[in-house]
Parts: structure tokens; sequence; C-alpha cells
């Protein structure tokens, strides 16, 4: 198992804190993220990907405590599924989003959330503790890469900093399942 630096955390956080963008490892695919509480940041994640502005974005969290912060109505039952946790990483939408940059938030209101349980991103969001844009780090309509060497190297030159972690790493990795919540179901999006 590979070692997390320190350093490595470190210079992504201090990207972060200063609106940049980051490449890195997630419990799913690699991602292209910025801190979703900042707009501009956001916004250049949209041209870094060249992505159409009317699509939302994921959100990472650190525990299910912090999605509380980032939605306006949350159900206890939603709660009890997210603490017995789901067979794969799962984002759950959520109907109403709040504390988050605009673009963030879906044209109809909804934000996506996952608490993310790759051991990199949960030093770093427990340690910003702040919310983290999560999106696939590819051009916006060519296939996610599985690996980090499949990764454009477009994309690689655009972004502030890339995480150094995970990056040998060759075990195949697959987008979360979304499920969405309508305040008293789960609905499967994608699984």
């Amino acid at each position: 198992m590979e070692t997390i630096q320190e350093d490595d955390i470190q210079k992504m956080i201090s990207t972060l804190k200063n609106g940049g963008t980051v490449l890195y490892p997630t419990d799913t695919i690699w991602g292209i993220g910025c801190l979703a509480t900042n707009e501009h940041a956001v916004q250049k994640v949209l041209q870094i990907k060249e992505r159409p502005t009317n699509k939302s974005f994921i959100v990472l969290v650190a525990s299910v405590d912090d999605i509380y912060r980032f939605v306006c109505i949350l159900d206890k039952a939603i709660t009890i599924y997210l603490e017995k946790g789901f067979e794969k990483p799962t984002t759950v939408i959520y109907p109403k989003g709040k504390g988050v940059a605009p673009s963030v938030i879906a044209p109809d209101g909804t934000i996506a959330i996952r608490v993310c349980t790759d051991v990199f991103c949960q030093a770093v969001l427990k340690k910003l503790d702040q919310p983290i844009v999560s999106t696939s780090a590819n051009i916006s309509g060519q296939a996610s890469p599985k690996y980090f060497k499949d990764i454009s190297s477009v994309l690689v030159k655009r972004v502030d900093y890339v995480v150094r972690y995970r990056q040998q790493d060759t075990t195949i990795q697959q987008a979360s399942a979304i499920v969405q919540w309508d305040g008293k179901q789960l609905k499967s999006i994608r699984l």
C-alpha cells in the first residue's frame, strides 16, 4: 500500500484555499476539483473540462454530519441509509442545496453529495473542513479515466496542482452510483 505524504496533503489544501484547482484520486475515479464554496474556482473547473454550465457537480464531504451543512432539509430516514453505508461509493442527490457556490447547485436546486471514503481525500477533507467539488478527470463528453495514466496531458497542465498519491495505482476505478432522495425514498439514477 502506498504511503500518503503529508506534503501532498498540504499542497492540495493550500491550492484549494487559494482558489486553485486540483487533480486528485477519490474513492472512485480521479477527479478535478476545487473548493465547492468558491464560485470563481468552480468556473475554472468548468473551463478546464470544457463543460456546459448547466451541469451540476458532485460535492465530497468527510462525514454524514457534514451533509447537514449543505442541504436545507435532511430527513432522519436518509441518515439511517447513510450510516449503514452502501455497497459501493454512492452519491446522493438531495432536494435543496445551500452553503456552496451557485454553480455547484443544479438548476432545479438539488445538490449531489458523497461522503468520500478514500484515505487521502478523508485526510484533506478533515483538515480543510470544507466541501470539495468532484468531477471526472476528462474533457466533457470523453470517457472517464480508469487510471491516472489515462488522464489527458492537456488536463494535467490545466490544473494548479496534481496530487502524487496513487498515480501508479493500476486498480480499475469506476464512477460512483447515484441515487436521488425525494424526501421519502431513494431512487436509483446510476448504479
